[in-house]
């Protein structure tokens, strides 16, 4: 089967997934443009800079006239763009509802408009709340925060405005993790490595609750993939996206087991017993896809980021935690 070329806008593109997926999309021989503030620096896709097929457009998702530029031309968008985390979202309410949620439905229906024929929603395993047991697609969303309430309502959103000729899917991730040109060192497993690297102790909240994760590869491999798959597999369908569910103890024994035995593992106790079981069998079965890389090689990737200074000041610099980031920013 011929691959088939796009000019794919990608919104949040210089964002942790989207440094990782933007190289690999101009490999695969699209045109992209990406829309983002640029928050944690135009580095962050300087691999990239100067190609022939790439645009970069500093603006706004609020900002309709950089969303109507950025669209020009375009066949497909994927949506990465947000306010990513509940304490980042938490820090101004109503700036994480303008981005997450108000500028949505503006976003889908320019998309139509500039002749859009595809539109991939990076949504959140989140949406489920808190369940027992395994959480497949067709278990009941119960979002506990506003992050997550909003990423739902912009599911439904997307599902209101797809019509024939607009295809639509949403993915909801399981927390991604491993290295990246614009590295997030406040997401689970990225956290417990980095301490266990730069202070040789992991702190464990709790223990047991379970935390799905995904490869940052996996994603970006996910991503290229929704390119390339008919209309028909994947129009109006929403899929989980994950690798294996872990408690968060296990999570920092794997940790441990990369970095070395020095590493010590402090058991604290912690309020937050959020746990999640998420079930991605149906991603595989429709489409295909099964994460290939283990939470282990996350670990070796960013080991290998810190020891070769591709992350300096990594307990203390800002640009890897979105909630410091925004907060010397002062966004509104």
């Amino acid at each position: 089967m011929s691959k088939r070329i796009w000019s794919v806008l990608v919104t949040g593109g210089a964002g942790y997934v989207g440094s990782a997926l933007i190289p690999r999309l101009l490999e695969d021989g699209h045109t992209v443009t990406v829309l983002d503030l640029y928050l944690y620096g135009k580095a962050v896709l300087a691999s990239c800079g100067g190609h022939p097929r790439l645009r970069e457009i500093t603006g706004d998702l609020r900002d309709a006239q950089a969303v109507a530029k950025a669209l020009a031309g375009c066949d497909a968008v994927i949506h990465l763009a947000c306010i990513s985390n509940d304490p980042s979202f938490e820090l101004n309410p109503e700036l994480g509802k303008s981005i997450n949620f108000d500028c949505f439905r503006p976003l889908v229906r320019a998309a139509k408009a500039a002749g859009v024929k595809r539109f991939i929603y990076a949504s959140s395993s989140s949406v489920y709340g808190i369940k027992d047991g395994s959480v497949t697609e067709e278990t009941p969303r119960e979002p506990l925060t506003d992050y997550s309430k909003f990423k739902a309502m912009c599911e439904d959103v997307l599902a209101e405005e797809r019509e024939p000729g607009f295809v639509t899917l949403t993915i909801r991730p399981a927390t991604v993790c491993g290295y990246a040109p614009r590295q997030r060192l406040d997401v689970i497993v990225n956290i417990l490595t980095n301490h266990a690297v730069n202070t040789g102790r992991i702190k464990v909240f709790g223990g047991a609750q379970l935390r799905p994760n995904i490869h940052i590869d996996d994603m970006v491999d996910l991503y290229r993939m929704t390119l390339q798959l008919p209309d028909e597999r994947i129009d109006g369908k929403v899929f989980n996206a994950g690798y294996e569910n872990h408690t968060v103890m296990q999570l920092a024994e794997m940790v441990r087991d990369v970095v070395g035995p020095q590493v010590t593992l402090e058991v604290v106790q912690t309020d937050d017993n959020r746990s999640y079981h998420v079930s991605s069998e149906a991603i595989g079965r429709e489409l295909g896809f099964t994460a290939r890389r283990s939470i282990s090689d996350a670990v070796t990737g960013l080991v290998e980021a810190f020891r070769t200074g591709k992350l300096p000041d990594s307990l203390s610099d800002p640009r890897y935690f979105n909630i410091k980031r925004m907060q010397e920013e002062n966004l509104t």
